[in-house]
C-alpha cells in the first residue's frame, strides 16, 4: 500500500469508526505506531483529522469550519508546533513585565515557561490560562475581566470584559490567530472578537503567536491590523516571501524549527 492510499484509507477508517487509538490503527493497517503518527500529523496539517492523546478522530463535516472548533479541540491541532512557538514567545517575557494573554491554544502553552520569571502581572480572559497559572510554583499577579462566559472558547467576552481591559496599560500582548492575511492582519471567525481589540488598545507591544498554516487563511473579522503588529512568532514552514513581506513592514519575525 503506497503512502497516499494508506492515508486515504486511514481517513476513511476514522470517519467510519470515530475516535481510535494509535495502537488500534497500527494493528488495523499492519504498520508501526511511528508510521501512523506520521500519517496523522500530515492529515492534521491538512485539517482532516484531530490528534488527541494517543488517539485521533476525523474532523467535523465540511460544513463546520476548523476555526469553529472548541478550545479543547484546538489544543490538539498542530500541538508540537504550538509548543515550540510558545516556548520561543515566552523568551520575550521578562521579570516584572505586565502582559496580556488572549485566549488561545498557543498562548496557553506559554504558561509553563513562566516558572522561570518573577513577579509577572498577567491579565487574561481565558479560564484555561488562569487555571494553568494557578498550578505554577511561582508568584504572579493574575487579573481577569468579568463579562459573558463563552463555553466554546472557555473565555469571557462582551462589553464588561472590553471595558475591563481599557482600564489598564500593559507592556505586551500575546495573541493568536485563526487566519493571517498579509493585506489585513490577523483575522478570526469568532464574532466576539471586540475584547481582543480592546486588549490591543491596552498593550504597548503586540506579539502574534501562530503556526504557519494560518498564513493565507482569511476569516471574516480583522482583529489586529497589520500595521499594529510588532512581532510575529511562528514556525519555519512560513514561506520566505511571507516572512520577507512582514519584515518589510517593520515586523520582527521569529521562527522555530518544526
Amino acid at each position: 500500500m503506497n503512502l497516499d492510499n494508506r492515508r486515504a484509507q486511514l481517513l476513511d477508517y476514522l470517519r467510519a469508526n470515530g475516535k481510535t487509538s494509535v495502537n488500534n490503527l497500527a494493528d488495523t493497517f499492519e504498520t508501526s505506531g511511528a508510521t501512523i503518527r506520521s500519517d496523522l500529523r500530515s492529515l492534521e496539517e491538512e485539517g482532516l483529522v484531530i490528534r488527541r492523546y494517543g488517539a485521533a478522530e476525523a474532523c467535523s463535516p465540511s460544513g463546520v469550519s476548523s476555526e469553529d472548533r472548541s478550545m479543547d479541540e484546538k489544543q490538539t491541532v498542530n500541538l508540537d508546533r504550538k509548543c515550540l512557538i510558545a516556548k520561543a514567545a515566552s523568551q520575550l517575557v521578562n521579570d516584572g513585565d505586565s502582559i496580556i494573554l488572549d485566549c488561545g491554544s498557543t498562548t496557553l502553552q506559554m504558561v509553563p515557561h513562566f516558572e522561570r520569571v518573577m513577579a509577572l502581572t498577567l491579565m487574561t480572559n481565558s479560564i484555561h490560562i488562569v487555571n494553568a497559572v494557578a498550578n505554577l510554583e511561582a508568584e504572579h499577579t493574575v487579573l481577569m475581566p468579568g463579562g459573558t462566559y463563552r463555553r466554546k472558547s472557555a473565555s469571557f467576552h462582551g462589553t464588561l470584559a472590553e471595558q475591563a481591559f481599557k482600564q489598564f496599560s500593559f507592556d505586551k500582548l500575546f495573541i493568536g490567530a485563526d487566519g493571517f492575511d498579509l493585506a489585513q492582519g490577523t483575522t478570526t471567525y469568532n464574532e466576539a472578537y471586540q475584547v481582543s481589540q480592546a486588549m490591543c488598545q491596552a498593550a504597548n507591544q503586540i506579539i502574534v503567536v501562530t503556526d504557519s498554516s494560518k498564513f493565507g487563511r482569511r476569516s471574516p473579522n480583522v482583529v489586529v491590523p497589520l500595521e499594529k503588529i510588532d512581532v510575529v512568532v511562528t514556525d519555519s514552514h512560513i514561506s520566505a516571501e511571507d516572512a520577507a513581506y512582514l519584515k518589510s513592514k517593520g515586523i520582527q519575525v521569529i521562527t522555530v524549527d518544526a
